[in-house]
C-alpha cells in the first residue's frame, strides 16, 4: 500500500511538472473564476438562467479535453481536483476577509465573497461529476477514431460530445442539489421542480457547447504544437512501463 502511494505521489509530481504551466494556470483560474462570476444571474426564465460562470465556463472544458488527449483521463481529473482545492482555499481566504470587522459598510462585498456554504458544495461537487464524465467520455470516444485519432474530425468529435454532455451534468447536479435540496430548506421554500432543473440544465449545455465550438480551434492547436515539441513525453514514458 506504501509503495503504490509513493508511486501515485511520484506520477502526480511528474504530471504537474509536465503540464505546461500556462494550461494549469488558465484552468485553475477560470474554475476560480466560475464561483466567483456565478454569483450573478444575467439572464432569468422559466426554463432558462445563466449566470456569469458561462463566460469561463468554456475556458475550463477546453483545458479537460486538451490535458485528456495529451495525458489521459485520470491526469485531468488530477487537475481538475487540484483546481477544485485551489477554489475551495480562496473561498476560503474570501469568507474569513468577509467576516472580519471593519469601522465602513461593506455589507455588500461581504456578501458577494462570503457567499453561501451549500452553493459551494453543490457546485464543486457538480464540477467533479462533470469532470470526471468529461474527461473519461472524451477519451472513450477518440478510442473510435484509430485511423486518426489526432486528426480535427476526431479531435473536435470527442470534444463537442464531451464538453455538452459534461456541461449538462455540471448544471443538472448542481441545480439539483441547489434548488431542490438546499433552496427549500434555506431559502424559505423556493424550489425548481425537475422539469425545470432538466430543462435549464439541456438550455445551458447548449450555450457552452457553443463558447466551445468557437473556441475549439485554439485547443486543436494547441495540442499541434505540443506533439511537435514532444511535450509530455516523459510522463508518458513513464505511464507505459
Amino acid at each position: 500500500m506504501k509503495e503504490r502511494i509513493m508511486s501515485a505521489a511520484a506520477d502526480t509530481k511528474l504530471l504537474f511538472r509536465s503540464i505546461p504551466s500556462v494550461i494549469t494556470a488558465l484552468f485553475t483560474i477560470s474554475v476560480v473564476a466560475m464561483n466567483i462570476l456565478a454569483n450573478k444571474t444575467i439572464y432569468r426564465s422559466e426554463w432558462l438562467a445563466i449566470d456569469g460562470g458561462i463566460l469561463v465556463s468554456w475556458l475550463s472544458f477546453l483545458c479537460m479535453d486538451i490535458v485528456t488527449k495529451a495525458f489521459g483521463p485520470k491526469a485531468s481529473t488530477k487537475l481538475s481536483v487540484f483546481a477544485m482545492l485551489t477554489n475551495l482555499l480562496v473561498c476560503f481566504i474570501f469568507f474569513i476577509v468577509s467576516v472580519i470587522p471593519t469601522e465602513e459598510d461593506y455589507t455588500a462585498f461581504n456578501t458577494i465573497i462570503g457567499g453561501t456554504w451549500f452553493i459551494l458544495l453543490s457546485s464543486s461537487v457538480a464540477f467533479l461529476v462533470s469532470a470526471v464524465v468529461n474527461n473519461f467520455l472524451n477519451r472513450a470516444i477518440g478510442a473510435l477514431f484509430r485511423k486518426n485519432p489526432d486528426g480535427k474530425l476526431a479531435y473536435i468529435t470527442r470534444s463537442y460530445i464531451s464538453t455538452f454532455i459534461g456541461q449538462f451534468c455540471d448544471n443538472f447536479v448542481f441545480a439539483t442539489l441547489t434548488f431542490m435540496l438546499f433552496a427549500p430548506i434555506f431559502w424559505d421554500g423556493f424550489s425548481w421542480t425537475l422539469l425545470q432543473c432538466f430543462t435549464c440544465s439541456i438550455l445551458g449545455a447548449l450555450l457552452e457547447l457553443f463558447m466551445e465550438v468557437i473556441f475549439s480551434p485554439i485547443g486543436y492547436a494547441v495540442l499541434k504544437k505540443w506533439k511537435k515539441d514532444g511535450v509530455g513525453e516523459e510522463y508518458l514514458g513513464r505511464s507505459k512501463k
